[in-house]
């Protein structure tokens, strides 16, 4: 059966955002364990088995989440993936050193043998998660504020702001919101995985992480019913070939709730992303972990379809020539190319997801950790 390119760009569409659940799930498993390293572990030894028995057997295996996303953005938007890097180049910079300190400082623990040294290590690990996160929110952040490029007739890109502009209130806002919410899950996942004493620190921590998280939600959230939104006012070519050049845009206080206005359905979606956030701290703190991690991934996985649901159809909107924004209908690759690359996918992620969860199974018959 052949797909039209509309029903191709839908799939494609959703199979991005099912990445990036992916990513931000496992990925954002191991980024919050280690940014809580200091906290939750003080005793030297207790932070070699978190590393050794949690760290070391996720981090590789779940790092291929970020290498899809950036492979499908890459494949089947390469017009956004261009504009992305083109404006996020200092940011993609920086985010690629802090991701490479994590290995770095495994290796480095792993030679160290002077615990002056091994101190050194320690703070290096939990410093890479702490800037992947915050570097991580500050993109989405702006993402969602609109970047300042604009793009000439002959499709050449230009960037009108600079690597500072970036680091603005909003996306600082959603910079500190990601942090709490990844610091939640990993709170949460240490209160599954351990016990004793090191277990009540994991609970303290999530029961905190998690009341920031619902604070830093609820305050994005009313941000973003005065921040300025995009709509295409034009006739949407959902079955043309790419140009981002052929369509009219506005921009308006608010705009990003216009999806959830049309279908008011869709309201669901971060209303659940709350609740899951308020159960997972509340089942936190009454010492249920298993049902803690449920509720912590269903609600990292509700923020990202919100987000999701919010910006459909754009992926990158313009701020400077608004004409220029991307969207999902004329910024993708050919028809062709969609349909072969979906054959990849249907065998290639589900194998991704299955090698996933062998990895928890694995972790999961290893010892408890105990301090």
């Amino acid at each position: 059966m052949t797909l039209d390119l509309e029903s191709l760009r839908l799939i494609w569409w959703a199979l991005l955002g099912i990445v990036m659940i992916g990513f931000v799930l496992c990925e954002g498993l191991t980024l919050g364990v280690a940014l809580l390293l200091p906290m939750v572990a003080k005793a030297d030894a207790v932070k070699r088995l978190l590393i050794r028995g949690i760290i070391e057997p996720l981090c590789l295996g779940h790092s291929v989440w970020l290498i899809t996303f950036v492979a499908v953005l890459f494949a089947v938007w390469p017009t956004a993936y261009a504009v992305s890097l083109a404006c996020f180049y200092g940011l993609v910079f920086l985010i690629l050193l802090a991701l490479l300190i994590r290995p770095l400082a495994l290796h480095y623990l792993g030679e160290a043998d002077n615990n002056r040294w091994r101190q050194q290590g320690y703070r290096m690990l939990s410093v890479g998660a702490w800037l992947s996160t915050v570097l991580f929110g500050i993109a989405i952040g702006n993402v969602l504020k609109g970047v300042p490029f604009h793009l000439e007739s002959d499709m050449h890109i230009r960037f009108l702001g600079d690597v500072f502009g970036l680091f603005n209130l909003f996306s600082l806002l959603v910079a500190a919101t990601c942090l709490a919410m990844l610091a939640m899950h990993g709170a949460v996942f240490l209160q599954l995985k351990t016990e004793g004493e090191l277990q009540c620190g994991a609970k303290g921590l999530a029961v905190r992480a998690g009341l920031l998280f619902l604070i830093g939600f609820t305050a994005s959230g009313l941000w973003i019913t005065h921040l300025e939104g995009y709509h295409v006012n034009s006739e949407i070519l959902t079955q043309a070939a790419s140009n981002p050049l052929s369509k009219f845009v506005k921009r308006g206080e608010g705009l990003w709730l216009d999806n959830f206005e049309h279908e008011p359905a869709l309201w669901v979606v971060p209303v659940l992303a709350f609740i899951a956030g308020i159960a997972a701290t509340v089942l936190a703190l009454r010492d249920k972990p298993y049902w803690a991690m449920l509720a912590s991934s269903t609600c990292l996985t509700m923020v990202v379809l919100t987000f999701g649901v919010s910006m459909f159809p754009f992926l990158l909107p313009s701020n400077i020539s608004l004409n220029s924004s991307l969207t999902i209908w004329d910024s993708s690759a050919s028809q062709l190319s969609l349909e072969v690359l979906l054959w990849v996918a249907v065998f290639a992620l589900p194998l991704q997801a299955i090698y996933s969860r062998w990895q928890f199974r694995r972790l999961s018959n290893k010892p408890e950790l105990s301090e």
